[in-house]
């Protein structure tokens, strides 16, 4: 009787233990998210609008969820504290604006936010988010200007705010955040002339497709390695500055009002496999190519390549075109008001596959070392048509936009030589 008595009261302690253990492991599931940021989550849900009816986004955030961690979906925790917030998915959209509930997950490094049609201004308050190391809302429709509190958000290390509608300036302090490495604008409505400084240690710099007005500054990180600032409104000559970015891959600074010469260097730069420069209004000549008869032995040799593209169409460069582009892979220089005789170099380069795209239509070439009834390669896309030559139109194939006349009137070469000349 006493064993049954002491085994009845060892399962009835062991039960009562057993639940006690549930009714924590219970307590302690539902408290596993940070109750200030499951409820600025719930906000975040109640502001934005999905627009996919398949399979909403927002299916998964559901208040009775045991484990909101684990189970909300775009949501990331470390300890409890919400760190990454990535709201949609490409093929879940959203709509709705940015809630001001956001600036209470203090500890969220990430802040992504997938296309969609997301309007109304960024919340100036998600400078509070100081750990913030990632802020990525590009593709949406975003309006009213950047916010100049992000200077306090010193932990930063990309910002991508591209293709929305914002407006007004660039704050000056957003150029000098000391982490910055990644920041994309384009296409968006920014205006006035950028920071005459830039400090940040930028390596991905894309202004492009904007409004800035206002010269290049004088002096730009050296670690960059893209650089992007077409379809502007920008002017001045290109400063010397651009020679020092000895890691740069990639530079586009085609549609804006640039004139004067192109720094020499940029032609040797190493690493440099994509320049677009085109439709400007620079002027001034080539630098001589490397060989034996260059006369600029300091500032090195090119180093094009498989994949490099070199666009210095439609601007106003003259003289004799050296062998500086040799290798290129696709090479524009149409347009411009070069001339001589085309080097061999490029022929060679054609023939041999190593040039695919050779585009030096609409200048005022005297002469080019392709003899009659050569055949290229099928890849090739070579035009010369409106120079001051006449060319078998069989070897050529040149884009609509050149026209049909294949060479200059003789009056108009005559005139240029002479002029080239100095008579």
């Amino acid at each position: 009787m006493a064993t049954f008595f002491y085994l009845h009261c060892f399962l009835l302690l062991h039960l009562l233990l057993f639940s006690s253990f549930s009714v924590q492991a219970q307590e302690s599931n539902h408290e596993n998210m940070n109750p200030s940021d499951l409820k600025a989550l719930l906000s975040i849900k109640n502001t934005l609008t999905e627009l996919s009816s398949a399979k909403p986004f927002f299916s998964t955030w559901n208040l009775t969820a045991p484990d909101p961690c684990s189970s909300f979906s775009g949501v990331t925790c470390t300890f409890s504290r919400v760190t990454i917030l990535s709201l949609g998915a490409d093929s879940l959209p959203l709509a709705g604006s940015l809630p001001l509930s956001i600036s209470s997950l203090t500890e969220l490094t990430q802040l992504i936010l997938s296309p969609g049609i997301v309007t109304g201004s960024i919340p100036p308050q998600l400078a509070r988010l100081t750990k913030l190391r990632v802020i990525s809302l590009p593709n949406n429709r975003l309006t009213g200007t950047i916010p100049s509190t992000f200077s306090s958000l010193t932990n930063l290390h990309t910002l991508d705010l591209s293709h929305n509608q914002l407006a007004g300036s660039i704050p000056p302090s957003l150029t000098e955040l000391p982490q910055l490495r990644v920041l994309i604008l384009a296409s968006n409505s920014l205006t006035g002339p950028l920071q005459s400084s830039v400090s940040s240690p930028l390596l991905h710099l894309d202004f492009k497709n904007n409004k800035l007005t206002g010269p290049l500054p004088p002096s730009l990180p050296s670690s960059l390695r893209y650089l992007s600032l077409s379809k502007n409104r920008m002017w001045g000559p290109l400063p010397n500055g651009l020679e020092s970015l000895s890691e740069l891959e990639f530079l586009d600074l085609s549609m804006n009002q640039f004139s004067g010469p192109i720094p020499a260097q940029l032609f040797f730069r190493p690493t440099l496999s994509s320049l677009f420069l085109q439709r400007n209004n620079l002027s001034g000549g080539l630098p001589r190519g490397p060989g034996p008869d260059n006369r600029q032995p300091s500032i090195g040799s090119s180093s094009y390549g498989q994949g490099s593209i070199v666009d210095l169409s439609h601007n106003s460069l003259s003289g004799e075109l050296s062998t500086v582009f040799d290798g290129v892979e696709s090479l524009f220089l149409n347009n411009n008001r070069l001339m001589g005789s085309v080097p061999e170099e490029y022929v060679k380069s054609v023939c041999r596959g190593s040039t695919r795209t050779l585009y030096l239509q609409h200048n005022f070439f005297t002469g080019i070392p392709l003899e009659a009834g050569t055949v290229l390669p099928d890849t090739a896309s070579l035009c010369l048509s409106y120079n001051c030559m006449e060319l078998p139109p069989a070897v050529m194939t040149c884009p609509a936009s050149s026209g049909e006349e294949m060479s200059r009137p003789t009056t108009q070469c005559s005139v240029f030589q002479k002029g080239s000349n100095g008579g």
